[in-house]
């Protein structure tokens, strides 16, 4: 399944603090046979706070996951069901091509819990089209469509698409410090 590009206008100010487009171009998918119809757009991100006037020229941002006052934009598509690599795969090389294009995002994800992560992010979540499950700690879930947002502050979750068709959600994640004031599950309070 070959995925459609998205559009991105990027806009700046010119030396003399005047508003421009200073980038107009498509933005290709990130696809990988470890994922077969999955689709990631990495649309903008930055690893700082911004500071304006600003020429509108793309800033750092490798990791796929932003750092405390970073930001990514994104775009996702996933399909119904369970995602399962072809058979014969070679799993060593996807992995690593997955690392290459999508910096420390397979290292947010638990294993032996396929798609369960949890970022420092606060992240705005919209689902644009299909429909999507929002999965929580002890198997929370709920079901969100299109046009419904969520906030996704900081928690362990995953996306599930239990439907029929292909969902895509819209995300700005802003990075976040995580600070640990609870133990654990099964561990015993400390003092603080």
């Amino acid at each position: 399944m070959k995925s459609a590009k998205i559009r991105r206008v990027v806009t700046g100010h010119d030396a003399a603090g005047r508003a421009r487009v200073v980038d107009d171009r498509e933005v290709e998918p990130i696809t990988t046979e470890l994922m077969p119809g999955c689709a990631a757009y990495r649309l903008w991100g930055r690893d700082e706070r911004p500071v304006f006037p600003d020429d509108g020229a793309p800033r750092p941002a490798e990791a796929y996951y932003p750092p405390p006052d970073g930001s990514r934009f994104m775009i996702n598509t996933f399909p119904p069901g369970d995602i399962v690599p072809p058979a014969g795969l070679d799993t060593a090389a996807a992995l690593d091509e997955l690392e290459r294009r999508m910096p420390g995002a397979m290292a947010r994800t638990e294993p032996g819990a396929p798609g369960m992560h949890t970022t420092d992010s606060l992240d705005y979540v919209l689902i644009v089209s299909g429909e999507a499950t929002l999965e929580l700690d002890d198997g929370e879930r709920t079901v969100l469509r299109a046009g419904d947002v969520v906030v996704q502050n900081g928690t362990r979750h995953a996306w599930r698409n239990h439907s029929t068709q292909p969902c895509t959600i819209v995300g700005v994640a802003i990075g976040a410090d995580r600070i640990t004031h609870h133990p654990p599950v099964g561990e015993p309070a400390r003092g603080r």
